[in-house]
């Protein structure tokens, strides 16, 4: 009595097809897909703090704590040259006023954060945030860089 351990007989049920095809494969291979995802994370949070801050600003120095973020913050900027912007758009003289009259949402207005040049005399900024207060925003958040010795 003879048995054949290998090789010959049908070859049906053992996942082939025809002769000698491989049958197709059902599992799908994640390895790739993960890899591109963990580098395109990296790309994404190297390149999120760029986006924050559209307008340059030489911003002053403070010990201040940092305050939370929120998600409804309107930024307005203010360069060394005195031209101010509203989030990345820079705004005529006198515009602010009406442009923040419009984003007025719900019975909560936005949070405004007030971003000024450290060169800028204290008047201008004072003139926006004028501006501000007139467009109905009576909290203002001033941005200014963190340091342990301010100068």
């Amino acid at each position: 009595m003879a048995m054949s351990v290998g090789g010959g007989g049908s070859s049906r049920g053992r996942g082939r097809r025809g002769r000698g095809g491989r049958s197709a494969m059902s599992e799908i291979n994640v390895t790739p897909f993960v890899d591109v995802m963990l580098v395109l994370l990296i790309i994404f949070m190297v390149t999120a703090p760029m986006l924050a801050a559209g307008v340059p600003v030489d911003l002053p120095d403070s010990k201040a704590d940092p305050l939370d973020q929120q998600q409804d913050q309107i930024t307005v900027s203010i360069d060394a040259q005195g031209a101010v912007f509203l989030d990345d758009e820079q705004l005529a003289p006198g515009e602010l006023t009406d442009r923040l009259a419009g984003l007025q949402r719900g019975e909560k207005p936005p949070l405004v954060t007030l971003r000024a040049d450290r060169v800028l005399d204290w008047g201008r900024v004072a003139a926006v945030m004028g501006e501000l207060n007139a467009a109905g925003f009576k909290s203002i958040s001033l941005v200014t860089n963190s340091s342990s010795a301010p100068q």
